[in-house]
């Protein structure tokens, strides 16, 4: 072990999930809950041209320009929210189905209209950083100043407190303890389950965890060899979701689709998406479409299993 990297920590889950007691299913009896989660990012990406340390290296290409602005980045991010936006939001207005929103704080003061249309929508904003990074190597103040920024900037365009947090990539060995000292309801720093799980605070009270995908992800339309075509992203999310709803037959279940608007949001992706929803809407009488807020406190009100484990 490398005695400079503190040990502390979540704990490591290898242990079977815990058996749910027959008939217990989330609202209207449905057995899927789905979390259709949009990432706004735009403008909280690492750039020189905001005073930033360096530029950042992904977006339609991996590239990464040192010592002067990228103009190429800086216009992709922008594409997200210039036109991917509107893309994305139409399609769930029309359907009147909610979105969580993990909104990165200084994108947010970019893009003030999202907390507008959250609102008039009924969307939830989740805290995702005040830049778009992760806090793995941050120092406790750093992370905590960031975490206090970030929640100050919702509330202040939202009118509310987030209930939420997901970090981008790892969180630090400390977020989570963080977070609920700050009173959230939730994280979504675990890809290790298909269902929420509880765990205690300090005060004993419970902590619920909401799990994060990343394949069910338009992200990997970034990945070399993985989402190509739009129909790639709709055939695969929609194996997740067929899956998921045999197994919720006899235990529900729980599937988040990734979202981004500089991904999905483009001509020809957005098409996958439109797959996805189709399909959903077909097994309508399944599926709760929900916020991820609405996940965490129906789990924690009928919660089936106690809070366990380690923080």
């Amino acid at each position: 072990m490398n005695p400079t990297l503190p040990a502390a920590g979540p704990r490591r889950r290898f242990q079977p999930r815990p058996a749910l007691p027959e008939g217990w299913r989330w609202p209207q009896g449905r057995g899927l809950a789905l979390s259709f989660v949009l990432n706004i990012e735009e403008g909280a990406e690492f750039a020189l041209g905001a005073g930033d340390e360096r530029n950042e290296g992904v977006h339609e290409v991996v590239n990464e320009i040192r010592g002067v602005r990228d103009l190429c980045m800086e216009t992709h991010f922008e594409y997200g929210a210039r036109c991917g936006y509107d893309r994305v939001l139409q399609r769930f207005a029309e359907r009147h189905w909610p979105l969580t929103l993990n909104v990165c704080g200084r994108a947010l003061e970019h893009t003030p209209w999202v907390a507008v249309d959250a609102l008039r929508h009924g969307h939830e904003l989740c805290g995702h950083g005040w830049r778009w990074e992760s806090p793995a190597h941050m120092d406790e103040p750093t992370e905590r100043e960031h975490l206090a920024r970030t929640v100050a900037t919702i509330e202040r365009f939202w009118g509310r407190r987030p209930a939420g947090w997901h970090c981008k990539s790892s969180p630090s060995v400390r977020t989570r303890s963080l977070l609920q000292s700050m009173g959230f309801l939730y994280d979504s720093d675990d890809y290790g389950d298909d269902l929420p799980y509880l765990l205690p605070r300090a005060d004993g009270t419970p902590h619920v965890v909401l799990p994060y995908a990343f394949d069910t992800n338009d992200m990997r339309f970034f990945d070399r060899a993985s989402f190509v075509h739009g129909r790639d992203f709709g055939d695969y999310v929609i194996a997740a979701i067929d899956t998921l709803l045999a197994e919720s037959a006899h235990a529900p279940r729980m599937l988040t689709v990734g979202l981004h608007t500089r991904i999905i949001g483009r001509p020809a992706r957005i098409g996958g998406l439109d797959m996805v929803l189709a399909h959903v809407a077909r097994h309508a009488d399944d599926i709760w479409v929900a916020r991820r807020e609405d996940i965490a406190r129906h789990w924690l009100a009928h919660a089936p299993t106690p809070a366990s484990g380690g923080a």
